[in-house]
């Protein structure tokens, strides 16, 4: 990692507690990951060798740089969607600043109408990181995009486990994948569709 993007993901980290602190209103609030899902996210696509990567919630970009260093490490590309055209401005900024912008695709719009119109297994992991209140209605196409083999990460499995129960498990229940939660961060769900 260059030094210039160390200092932009600690800018980041920085102004995301800064701005949460004070801001209570939800659409302002970047709700970054943290840096350890970050690092965490990295190796994962470093060792699926992960080409095609799907992130679902842009916000500001943070969790979208860790993504694309390590897609970029394997000749990779991250496919980023967001509905709010404050948060794909600060993002698009700091694409441009982290010089990692040739490895990130942003997409604005809603998340269910890329994944319905995104072809049968396009992607090797998927990243959901967003309104937790939409995941039950997505899963069919997130199963759908996901290759054999594939890998789904969602964020806030324990930070907001009560949340995130219905969507762990129907997807726990589903005979194609085998799951588990990781205490990282905000606890991270994975579910890898079984290739068998």
């Amino acid at each position: 990692m260059t030094e210039s993007l160390q200092e932009l993901l600690l800018e980041l980290e920085q102004f995301g507690l800064s701005n949460d602190g004070a801001i209570a209103d939800r659409p302002k609030r970047m709700l970054n990951i943290t840096r350890d899902t970050g690092e965490f996210l990295s190796v994962l696509v470093r060792a699926m060798n992960a080409q095609r990567i799907l992130e679902i919630g842009t916000s500001n970009g943070y969790s979208t740089l860790w993504l694309a260093l390590a897609a970029k490490a394997v000749k990779g590309h991250v496919t980023t969607v967001e509905l709010s055209d404050f948060k794909l401005a600060l993002a698009a900024k700091n694409f441009e600043r982290s010089n990692l912008a040739s490895f990130i695709t942003q997409v604005h719009g809603e998340a269910g109408a890329l994944l319905r119109s995104s072809p049968e297994s396009n992607f090797d992991l998927v990243f959901l990181d967003s309104e937790r209140s939409e995941y039950l209605g997505w899963w069919p196409d997130i199963k759908r995009v996901l290759r054999k083999g594939g890998l789904l990460v969602v964020d806030n499995a324990t930070s907001h486990s009560g949340e995130m129960a219905p969507f762990a498990a129907q997807v726990s229940a589903d005979p194609g994948f085998t799951t588990c939660t990781v205490p990282i961060g905000n606890g991270e769900f994975l579910a890898t569709q079984i290739t068998q």
